[in-house]
């Protein structure tokens, strides 16, 4: 029965980490004229790294005219709050 608990309580934790929301800061810009932003985006799937944040940014900036230049870093919900202001109308708007 001990077994059972500690098995069960290792499969609720790998699935809540699993399903754990992901976030990337990033920067990007457009040409003609030259325009910035700094941004705040969720990534999809379970794989939280920057490696898989830049694949997703690469697409989704793309398809409205911006060029990633970097990803910052990855974060869970927790980092959100700090972000925001600094993110302004790029804040989850990616």
């Amino acid at each position: 029965m001990r077994k059972l608990l500690t098995y069960t309580f290792v499969l609720a934790l790998t699935a809540t980490w699993a399903q754990a929301a992901c976030f990337a800061d990033y920067k990007a810009k457009q040409d003609n004229p030259l325009r910035l932003h700094y941004g705040v985006a969720e990534i999809s799937g379970g794989n939280c790294t920057a490696q898989a944040a830049k694949r997703q940014l690469d697409d989704r900036l793309q398809d409205r005219g911006w060029q990633l230049l970097n990803v910052l870093s990855v974060f869970d919900e927790q980092g959100l709050s700090e972000r925001k202001e600094s993110a302004g109308e790029f804040f989850l708007r990616f």
